[in-house]
């Protein structure tokens, strides 16, 4: 619910400020914690990392993600895939954003890189879906 007593859902949720964070990062800022990785950070306990969503379906493939290799060249590539990918799953994305009840969503990542990386295609998958009415079937 937010100040209002309106139900947060993602037509109303606006007001979701949606970040990336290194994992590697600390301390983590407040907020529900994603991880936007499709394996486990490297020398990270689980009990280190306090999540609250491990959206696996919301990751890129395992084939994507061996063929962009943080290759900054195929960057551009990549993101177009990837958004591909992030559409078909949709359903998911949006009852992750519920989820998140309007409370910060940080998705977090361990790439070294900060600029090419599939935590920033997914934050801007999930903006736009942020600012855009679901889609209904027979739409």
């Amino acid at each position: 619910m937010n100040g209002q007593g309106h139900k947060m859902t993602p037509d109303h949720a606006q007001r979701i400020a949606i970040t990336t964070w290194r994992v590697y990062a600390h301390p983590l800022p407040a907020g529900y914690h994603v991880l936007a990785e499709r394996l486990w950070p490297r020398g990270l306990r689980k009990a280190d990392l306090p999540l609250d969503a491990w959206p696996k379906d919301l990751t890129p493939s395992t084939a994507l993600r061996q063929w962009f290799a943080h290759d900054p060249v195929r960057w551009d590539e990549f993101r177009k895939r990837y958004l591909a990918e992030l559409a078909e799953q949709q359903e998911t994305a949006r009852a992750l954003l519920t989820q998140a009840a309007g409370s910060p969503l940080i998705l977090l990542y361990a790439a070294h890189d900060q600029e090419h990386n599939g935590a920033l295609v997914l934050r801007d998958f999930l903006q736009s879906l942020v600012k855009s009415p679901p889609m209904r079937l027979g739409q």
